[in-house]
């Protein structure tokens, strides 16, 4: 159990350092391909590498390690879909009616609005030391982008990017549903559905782009700092819970700030050195949150990737069976207690 989380956690900051690529990165492309246009890009790069490895992967392994979406997700893929198209709209009017940086700072809630929205709608258990990890991480990443304090000002753009991140927030619940069922696939249908959604709205706006170097540099992006980096956070929301890979996910735009420090040539400001130091602590407590309580698993007939060692799957095949693999099987009806973080068999409430 320790291994998994261990393995989750390092999935989580991989995703993290995968998707920090994409702000330098997108500034630089910026110049030439516009925002809405840029999103599009980003996604369908993500759908279209993600696309490449599932064939790869299903020629290479015949045999079924991962589950499939079916008709009971469907609510959640719709969500996520239409969230991901939504934030960043929301986003665009918000930068039309205030700061940037009012909206990089107020951008930070996404941390916080994915853990609420994860204690509140979903019942996920959210230890004392979590949530103070949530507090320290969100304050971090306000001092991170904060450049002068006067500058926030409470506006209708604001509401705008707190909307943008509230969308953010509740699409990172929709894909901890899916987290259960195969990465790849959840993956290519984000990147495709949000690709082609950004894409339609890129071209009502009337946005164009003619430098084709650029727009398979932006592709190739995608699949790093989206694709790559979704199918990770998925992994690690499978054993760590919604809330706790957002807040080791808050790594990210430290990651972000340290490579634009490298190709902007720019020094560390106080300000920044003084963030680490509180991510730090956050990131500390957010790796030690472990809880122990009496809590009752309901009898759930259901399909995922499993092994027989992980404590929760005791049932037997008519033959031998070594490793992860998939099939529908029930777990019966029980209460214990035992020490347990937030993993996909932990969503009950208190």
């Amino acid at each position: 159990m320790e291994n998994k989380q261990f393995k989750a956690i390092f999935f989580a900051i991989l995703a993290a350092a995968l998707y920090a690529i994409s702000s330098p990165v997108s500034k630089l492309l910026l110049k030439e391909v516009p925002p809405t246009l840029m999103a599009s890009f980003l996604y369908l790069g993500a759908g279209l590498g993600m696309s490449v490895v599932d064939i790869i992967k299903r020629r290479k392994y015949t045999e079924k390690t991962e589950a499939r979406l079916t008709k009971q997700e469907l609510p959640y893929t719709i969500g996520m879909v239409a969230l991901d198209i939504a934030a960043p709209i929301f986003l665009m009017i918000g930068l039309t009616m205030t700061s940037a940086a009012n909206v990089s700072l107020l951008n930070n809630f996404e941390i916080v609005a994915t853990s609420l929205i994860a204690l509140i709608i979903f019942k996920e258990p959210i230890g004392k030391r979590l949530l103070g990890a949530i507090f320290l991480i969100t304050m971090s990443s306000v001092i991170l982008s904060v450049e002068d304090i006067s500058s926030f000002s409470f506006s209708f753009g604001s509401i705008f990017v707190l909307l943008a991140s509230i969308c953010w927030g509740l699409e990172n619940n929709c894909t901890r549903k899916l987290s259960v069922k195969d990465p790849l696939q959840v993956v290519i249908i984000k990147g495709f559905g949000s690709g082609i959604g950004s894409l339609i709205i890129a071209f009502i706006l009337g946005e164009k782009a003619n430098n084709i170097s650029f727009i398979i540099v932006s592709l190739i992006l995608g699949f790093f700092a989206y694709g790559l980096s979704i199918f990770f956070y998925i992994y690690a929301q499978r054993d760590l819970g919604a809330a706790k890979t957002s807040a080791y996910y808050a790594v990210s735009p430290f990651i972000g700030v340290g490579l634009s420090l490298i190709i902007f040539r720019d020094i560390p400001t106080p300000s920044f050195i003084i963030a680490l130091s509180i991510m730090i602590i956050g990131m500390y407590f957010a790796s030690i949150e472990k809880h122990n309580h009496k809590h009752h698993h309901i009898a759930i007939t259901h399909e995922h990737s499993h092994s027989h060692d992980d404590g929760h799957h005791g049932h037997s095949h008519n033959e031998t069976v070594i490793g992860k693999h998939t099939h529908i099987h029930t777990h019966e009806e029980c209460m214990h207690s035992h020490k347990h973080n937030q993993d996909i068999h932990h969503m009950h409430a208190h």
